[in-house]
């Protein structure tokens, strides 16, 4: 399981998107789970991040679920149409 930091704004997601995609090429499970649940304090760049990891996910031929995203972050992917492409992990 990939596990978000409590910060990911526009500063933060550079090097948050490099250690993700670092962590996924070394799971050799064929679901990604994303876990959002220490997220505290983010904006649109955290989505951005989970785009990227989606991308990469889905390259690899995996497929990508988020766990315990905060509520205000499901609300600002759904503003942005994006709500669909983060099913939630079982």
């Amino acid at each position: 399981m990939l596990v978000l930091p409590a910060e990911l704004t526009h500063e933060q997601a550079l090097a948050c998107s490099r250690m993700l995609a670092q962590g996924l090429r070394s799971q050799a499970e064929p679901v990604v789970v994303a876990d959002a649940g220490a997220l505290k304090d983010f904006d649109s760049s955290a989505l951005a991040v989970l785009l990227e990891c989606r991308r990469e996910a889905l390259a690899a031929g995996k497929t990508f679920a988020v766990a315990r995203m905060p509520q205000r972050l499901r609300e600002l992917a759904t503003l942005y149409g994006v709500a669909e492409l983060f099913p939630a992990a079982p």
